[in-house]
Parts: C-alpha cells; structure tokens; sequence
C-alpha cells in the first residue's frame, strides 16, 4: 500500500463520517415537515420489516403537515401503527387512503432534546474521522519504518492527513450548525 492509496482510504472513510452525521441529523425532527424524519421507520408490512421508504409517496403540502400516499392501500393501518409506534412524537391520521402527520409546534424542552442529540451525533462523526485519522497515521508510520517511503514523504502526507481531517470536521461543525437554526427557528 503506497501514501496515495492511504490518503484516498482516509478521504473515503471520512466522507462517511460526515454523510453518516448528515443521515442522523435527518432523523431528528425539527418543527417542519420533512419526509427524511421516517427513514429509519419500518413498517410489517405481510410478515416482512420493510423500510417505509419502498411502501408509500410523501408530499410536504403545508410546512407542519406531511402526506404519506401508499402504494397498497391495505398496507394503510399497518404504516400508521408504526409511525405511531416510533419515538418521533407523531399521530399520524388516515382516510383510508392517504396518511397524514401533522407536526406539532416543539416546546422549548423538546428543542433542547433535540439539539443535545444532534451535538452527540455530531461529536460521533468527530470521534469517527479522528479514528480514521488514528489509523491512517498508523499505516503511514509504518510504510516509513518499513522503508517503503522517505521522512519527507511521511511528512507531507501527514500534513495532507491533517488538512483532510480539519476540513471533514469542519463540515460536521457547519452541518451541526445548520440544524441548530433549524431546531431554534419557530
């Protein structure tokens, strides 16, 4: 394994920290309607869990009201017993066809909930693209010891590593900061 090939692991690695602390982030509700809230929803749907995603259509027709449109109108009760079943705070409602979910307005307790769970998760996708760094370091030091590459390489590659690394954090900062506002805004 070359420095080149270590460098490019680590940008990969990192790139799905910081897609992996977006994903979180879209599971943590804010007081508008957002389809990406029901990701991790499944649903039974005839004996089999199956992601929400792949059973319905969602439309956001007003900001605090989202439309879940299944495809099978007989899988209707069962998407409605599972959002209600989640810990998203929804009630969804039906007319036999079309589901909807109105979101309540967040109480001021609600927000700080959430904001403490999307810091967690970002410092989760810190915690993770340090590792990367760790390991990367790691493999760099011992192309070194092994001969494979000279103190200079080593050098530049490691700044390279850190610069990566800042920059990834810096990402996860700003998406943190993003959905601060998000959850704040009333």
């Amino acid at each position: 394994m070359s420095l080149d090939e270590v460098t490019k692991d680590a940008i990969r690695r990192m790139d799905a920290a910081v897609e992996k602390v977006a994903a979180d982030f879209g599971g943590i509700r804010t007081g508008r309607a957002n389809p990406k809230i029901l990701q991790k929803i499944t649903v039974d749907y005839y004996g089999a869990p199956t992601p929400l995603q792949q059973l319905a259509n969602f439309s956001v027709p007003e900001p605090r009201i989202l439309l879940i449109n299944p495809f099978d109108k007989g899988s209707v009760n069962q998407i409605e017993k599972a959002i209600r079943d989640s810990d998203l705070g929804l009630n969804p409602s039906s007319d036999g066809s079309v589901i909807r979910c109105v979101f309540p307005e967040l109480t001021e307790e609600r927000r700080k909930d959430f904001i403490k769970m999307a810091k967690a998760a970002a410092e989760d996708g810190r915690i993770a693209i340090r590792n990367v760094r760790r390991s990367a370091r790691d493999a760099m030091q011992k192309l070194e010891d092994e001969g494979e590459v000279g103190e200079d390489e080593h050098e530049r590659a490691t700044k390279k590593l850190e610069e990566l690394t800042g920059a990834h954090v810096a990402q996860v900062d700003k998406l943190l900061e993003q959905k601060e506002q998000d959850l704040l805004e009333v």
